[in-house]
C-alpha cells in the first residue's frame, strides 16, 4: 500500500503555497472594494443631478400652473 510521506518542509511549502493564495484572492477582493467605492460615488452624483433636474422641473411646472390659475383669475374680475 502506498504512503505519502509529509515532511516538516514539504508541510511549510504547502503552507506558503496556501498562505500565497489567500493573500492573491484578499488583493482581489480588495480591488472589488475599491471599484465598488467608486460606483458608488458615481451613482450618488448622478443621483444628486437627477434630484435636482426634477426639482426644478416640478418647481417650474407648479410656478407656470400657479402663474395660469392667477391669470385666470384676474382676468375673469
Amino acid at each position: 500500500m502506498y504512503r505519502v510521506d509529509w515532511t516538516d518542509k514539504r508541510m511549510d511549502d504547502f503552507a506558503n503555497n496556501v498562505n500565497r493564495r489567500f493573500d492573491a484572492v484578499d488583493q482581489r477582493f480588495d480591488r472589488l472594494e475599491q471599484e465598488v467605492r467608486d460606483l458608488r460615488t458615481d451613482f450618488n452624483t448622478r443621483f444628486d443631478g437627477l434630484q435636482r433636474t426634477l426639482l426644478l422641473t416640478g418647481g417650474g411646472i407648479i410656478a407656470t400652473l400657479i402663474a395660469g390659475i392667477i391669470s385666470v383669475v384676474v382676468t375673469q374680475l
